[in-house]
Formats: C-alpha cells, sequence, structure tokens
C-alpha cells in the first residue's frame, strides 16, 4: 500500500501504524484519517497481523489532534461528509477489531490525538509525553469517544477535571491515573513497544483476542453473572481451534507452543 500522511509495515506478525505529518504536529486531515482507516482495515483482516503498534513521526507529537487549520479552511461541513468508517485514526469507532494495539505515544497526544490512545489497549509513553483533551478552549468537545472513554478508564472526578478545564496532564500522572502501562525515555520507546508486542506473541493469539472481547463486551453487562453466562464469538472460535490444543500439548511436553491463530 502507498500511503502519502502515514507509514505502514508488517513484519513478524507485528503491524507497525504511522503517523507521518510532524510538521503539523500529527494533526489528522480527512486524507490522513482515510489512510490510518485503510491500514487498520488491513491490519485487522490480515491473519498473519497479529498485534499493532501506532505511533506518531518525530519527537514532538503523537498527535495533537483535528487539524485546525485545515478544519477553518474547508469548513466543518465539509470535514463531516467524509466518512470514516473506523472512526477518527481509524480507531476510536472500531468496534470490532478485537486484535491488540499498542500505543507508543512520542509527544503530545491531545485532542483526537488523546482519543486514539485511549482506543488503544496497552499504552507505552516517552517521558516527555502528555495527554489531554483541549476541546472545550477552541469551542468544540472531544467528540470521538474521548468524553466516554476517559471517565470509563479512570476516577470520574479526574476525567471531569480534565475534560472541564481542557488542562494537560504529564506522561508520569497519566501512570498514576492508570491510562498509561509504561513511560520510558524517548530513545527507548519502540523497544519497550516491542517488548509488551513480544510478550503478547508468546500467547495465543486467538486467547488475545477473545480475552479482548470479552473484558470489553463483558463490560456492557452491570450484573456480573450475566457477563459470565454471556455468549462471546471469538471465545467460540479459539475454543474450536488447534491453539486450543496445543497449549496444554506443549505444555505437558515441556516445549514452546507454536501457535497457529486457528
Amino acid at each position: 500500500m502507498d500511503f502519502e500522511f502515514i507509514k505502514y509495515e508488517k513484519k513478524d506478525h507485528l503491524a507497525y501504524i504511522t503517523i507521518n505529518r510532524p510538521e503539523v504536529m500529527n494533526s489528522l486531515h480527512p486524507p490522513a484519517n482515510l489512510e490510518l482507516d485503510k491500514a487498520m482495515d488491513d491490519f485487522c483482516e490480515d491473519p498473519d497481523a497479529w498485534v499493532a503498534i501506532y505511533t506518531g513521526a518525530g519527537e514532538k507529537a503523537f498527535s495533537a489532534g483535528n487539524d485546525l487549520k485545515f478544519t477553518a479552511e474547508k469548513g466543518y461541513e465539509a470535514i463531516k461528509k467524509t466518512v470514516i468508517k473506523g472512526g477518527f485514526g481509524g480507531i476510536t469507532s472500531r468496534f470490532d477489531c478485537f486484535k491488540p494495539i499498542i500505543a507508543a505515544v512520542n509527544g503530545f497526544a491531545l485532542g483526537g490525538g488523546f482519543e486514539i490512545v485511549l482506543a488503544c489497549d496497552i499504552v507505552v509513553a516517552a517521558e516527555h509525553a502528555s495527554f489531554g483533551l483541549p476541546e472545550p478552549r477552541v469551542g468544540l468537545m472531544a467528540g470521538a469517544g474521548g468524553v466516554h472513554r476517559l471517565p470509563r478508564q479512570i476516577p470520574m472526578k479526574l476525567a471531569m477535571g480534565m475534560m472541564m478545564t481542557g488542562k494537560r496532564i504529564s506522561a508520569q500522572q497519566a501512570l498514576e491515573y492508570g491510562i498509561v502501562n509504561e513511560v520510558v525515555p524517548f530513545k527507548d520507546l519502540m523497544s519497550a513497544a516491542k517488548k509488551w508486542a513480544a510478550e503478547i506473541l508468546e500467547c495465543a493469539p486467538l486467547s488475545v483476542r477473545a480475552s479482548k472481547q470479552c473484558a470489553h463486551e463483558g463490560l456492557t453487562k452491570p450484573i456480573l453473572a450475566d457477563a459470565l453466562k454471556a455468549e462471546y464469538s471469538i471465545l467460540n472460535q479459539a475454543q474450536k481451534s488447534e491453539d486450543w490444543v496445543e497449549g496444554p500439548k506443549a505444555f505437558a511436553e515441556k516445549r514452546k507452543p507454536q501457535w497457529k491463530g486457528r
């Protein structure tokens, strides 16, 4: 695939998705969003792609969110006409992909950039990274899931404080809040993200996806017993897979399992 505003690579069951607009702090306009959507489509549909690492080019920004200059020039209505199936960044409305996605946050993750981070499963941040939903400061709202995901991931008062003031928090604060899994020096960011990916790849792919699906869909059921009794499509798929047999067999034979993802 040829892209102008992003980089997309795949190797050894890993997909690398990089926003490549460092000259505008990796902010996203409709053409960039469309490319990210296509890359995410490919990742989700490729049976050999098991984990994705999502990041931004350069050292300053993961993504500063919506490209406000582009919006000001073209008008908000023109922006809305562009249909992005997977939502902002190709990810914020993508509720049918249960493959693990790691955010490697290399700088500012603001507005839509933070919403992308919130839509990822594991977050590794560079020490200088910062996070925030500053939309109210420019007369907007974090409508790509930020106002819904943030209160589901951190305590309500902390979420409301961030959303109502638009203030940023540091990578260390994000770690303390539970938004981030690990904070590392910038030079170690990608190696840390790859380490997380490598640990995920040690597990059976369908078991990982079933865990993600059960966790997300189970949260929609307020009664625990209902979540436990519910049917989960990927769990059913995993239980019928070759890997479901391979795991216990490899354990009994004291060898490393050979996962096939089927």
